[in-house]
């Protein structure tokens, strides 16, 4: 016959404060994952292949397979450079067989030029689109759920649009907080000696800043 063998097993019971800092922990991880970045762990980045573009990349690393050498000639600016590194990375092979290629101009001159004279890769351009992209997913990842939280739902925050909203609102209070004050400036049109004419403020009275804040202290 079949024995069956019952074994306790000893669970410990959470208490608030470990439940709450496991809670933590796996809130953590599971925006970490949804980041696609880990602050913690260097800024290391995860990247995938967009769903329905995996065609598209078995296409260009067959192509590259039978190429002697491979021109990047994505835009000129830091997104294009990060690209141009994107390909590069998922497609593979020998470094030595890429050539980066840019031109502001679809002329058939200006694109001769370019391939008349390829580079490498900008490695620093390519860092600071991704620590601009970086920097994009972390404050819109951690701040807006904190805006649901402590405001309102469906609110959103980035690295620009946040401070911006900062400043402006900073702004706004000084102009609510200000209180006009009076004051009064004394000018006086003069002469040179060769009658050119010259326009002078007084600034000090009897040896003290000159600061009237009404009529009748602007007519000592």
């Amino acid at each position: 016959g079949t024995t069956v063998t019952k074994t306790a097993a000893e669970v410990k019971k959470l208490s608030p404060e470990e439940k709450a800092k496991y809670k933590l922990i796996r809130d953590k991880q599971a925006l970490v994952a949804r980041m696609g970045v880990n602050p913690d762990k260097g800024w290391a980045a995860k990247y995938q292949i967009l769903p329905g573009k995996e065609k598209v990349v078995k296409e260009l690393k067959a192509l590259a397979e039978t190429a002697d050498q491979i021109y990047l000639a994505t835009d000129l600016d830091r997104e294009g450079e990060a690209i141009a590194w994107h390909l590069q990375e998922i497609i593979g092979g020998d470094p030595s067989r890429y050539q980066r290629v840019v031109f502001n101009e679809i002329t058939k001159t200006a694109i001769q030029d370019a391939f008349s004279k390829p580079s490498v890769l900008d490695t620093n351009m390519v860092n600071a689109q991704q620590a601009r992209r970086f920097l994009d997913r972390v404050v819109g990842f951690m701040v807006s759920p904190l805006l649901w939280k402590k405001v309102a739902r469906g609110l959103s925050a980035g690295r620009v649009q946040s401070v911006a909203v900062r400043l402006v609102v900073e702004r706004e209070s000084e102009i609510k907080a200000f209180v006009p004050e009076e004051f009064w400036d004394i000018h006086a049109e003069l002469n040179t000696p060769t009658a050119a004419s010259l326009k002078m403020q007084v600034m000090k009275y009897q040896s003290a800043a000159f600061e009237p804040i009404n009529e009748a202290q602007a007519k000592v």
